[in-house]
C-alpha cells in the first residue's frame, strides 16, 4: 500500500544531489554520503527525471499558448477540443512530480533524513532551467559539485571511445558548466575534488560543516577502504 501524509509527499526530509561526469569517482563520494546516519544517496538513473521535467514544461507551454490563442473562458467549455487546459495549475504538477519522484527513485526509508541521487548527466543545454525546476519540485535541494583531475577521467574507458582531444574539450565544457552553476547557487552548492580527498581525507571536513554533520573520520576511511564502482 502506498504510504500517504507528510513524509509521503517529502516535506520532513531533506535533499541532496550529486552533479559530476563520468568517472570522476562519484560512486565514492555517494558511498560516503551513505555511511552518514539518515542519509539515502541513490545511484544514477540516466537522468531520467528530466522526462519529468520536459512533461511538465511542456504541459505549461500548451497551456500558455492555448490561453493567449482562445482564451482561459473558451478552454472551460466541454465543447472545446482543449476543453481544461486552462486550468493546468503548475504547484499541482509540482507535487505529482514530487511525490512520484519520492515514490520510484529516491524511496526513502524509515529514518532517512536526506535523500538524493547521484547523476554525471548534467551537460544539457537548459542546465539552469532544470536545477531551478528540482529546486521547486524538492524545497531547500543542494547540490554537492564534484571533480576530478582530467587526465585521470580521460584514461577510463568511459571516455577514452572516440577522438582525444574532442573529448578532453567535451570534459573542459562540462566541468565549466557545473563550476559556473555551483557559483550561481551560492549556499545551496558545495565543491569537492576527488584527488584532493581520496589524498587526504580531512579535505572532506569542509563538507560535512556544510552538510551540518558532525565530522567522523574513522567512518570516512573505512568506507574509503571499499572499492565502489564497476
Amino acid at each position: 500500500m502506498t504510504s500517504t501524509g507528510p513524509a509521503a509527499e517529502g516535506e520532513e526530509l531533506r535533499y541532496l544531489f550529486v552533479v559530476t561526469y563520468g568517472r570522476s569517482g562519484s560512486t565514492l563520494l555517494a558511498g560516503l554520503l551513505n555511511a552518514i546516519p539518515g542519509y539515502l544517496v541513490r545511484g544514477e538513473h540516466r537522468d531520467a527525471l528530466r522526462h519529468l521535467y520536459a512533461y511538465q514544461q511542456s504541459l505549461l507551454a500548451t497551456r500558455d499558448e492555448l490561453v493567449a490563442r482562445y482564451g482561459a473562458d473558451s478552454l472551460r467549455s466541454r465543447t472545446h477540443p482543449f476543453f481544461g487546459m486552462a486550468d493546468v495549475q503548475p504547484q499541482r504538477t509540482v507535487r505529482a512530480v514530487r511525490h512520484l519522484a519520492l515514490e520510484t527513485v529516491l524511496r526513502p526509508k524509515p529514518g532517512t533524513r536526506v535523500a538524493g541521487f547521484k547523476e554525471i548527466r548534467w551537460y544539457h543545454d537548459d542546465l539552469e532551467e532544470y536545477v531551478a525546476w528540482l529546486r521547486k519540485v524538492f524545497p531547500g535541494a543542494r547540490f554537492l559539485v564534484n571533480t576530478r583531475d582530467h587526465a585521470d577521467v580521460l584514461r577510463s574507458k568511459w571516455w577514452a571511445q572516440g577522438d582525444p582531444v574532442e573529448k578532453a574539450a567535451e570534459l573542459a565544457r562540462i566541468e565549466e558548466r557545473i563550476l559556473a552553476l555551483a557559483a550561481d547557487l551560492g549556499d545551496a552548492a558545495y565543491r569537492v575534488h576527488y584527488d584532493e580527498y581520496v589524498a587526504d581525507p580531512a579535505a572532506l571536513r569542509g563538507m560535512y560543516d556544510w552538510l551540518g554533520e558532525p565530522w567522523d573520520e574513522d567512518s570516512v576511511r573505512a568506507t574509503m577502504a571499499v572499492r565502489h564502482s564497476v
